[in-house]
């Protein structure tokens, strides 16, 4: 459930700010009930605005930018299932972490990191076998 309610709030916060322009007012109750249809498993009552609380789309700085809590979601599950591949004590993977991750920090893009490390882009799989979704 809170993997699909994170899924929820990113596409909203997403097609609020590509529907959205200077000119052009969203309608978000719309924006939600569209989003709503396709993702929730239990209907929301009426009364429930997310817009009316959702402070960190709209005055919080992230606009459009919410899908990275789930995006590091993937990153972490996903470069942590190479320890579960290879065992959590494994001394070359551990290495490997220290030198093309932490050391390497913000001198050089984060998705060159993660596929020197990891051997290839993301992947959701790691992920969703954490949550239970996938075997």
């Amino acid at each position: 459930m809170q993997l699909v309610r994170q899924l929820e709030f990113s596409l909203y916060d997403m097609q609020v700010h590509m529907q959205a322009t200077p000119d052009k007012a969203v309608d978000v109750d719309a924006v939600l009930d569209s989003i709503r249809e396709k993702v929730a498993v239990l209907p929301y009552p009426d009364f429930v605005r997310l817009h009316h609380a959702f402070s960190h789309i709209f005055a919080g700085g992230y606009s459009a930018g919410y899908f990275s809590y789930k995006w590091a979601e993937v990153l972490s599950a996903d470069a942590f299932s190479r320890f579960e591949e290879e065992g959590i004590f494994n001394k070359q993977t551990g290495e490997d972490f220290l030198k093309q991750v932490l050391e390497m920090g913000g001198s050089r893009n984060a998705m060159e990191s993660f596929v020197a490390f990891r051997g290839r882009e993301p992947k959701v799989d790691a992920l969703l076998r954490h949550s239970g979704l996938a075997a």
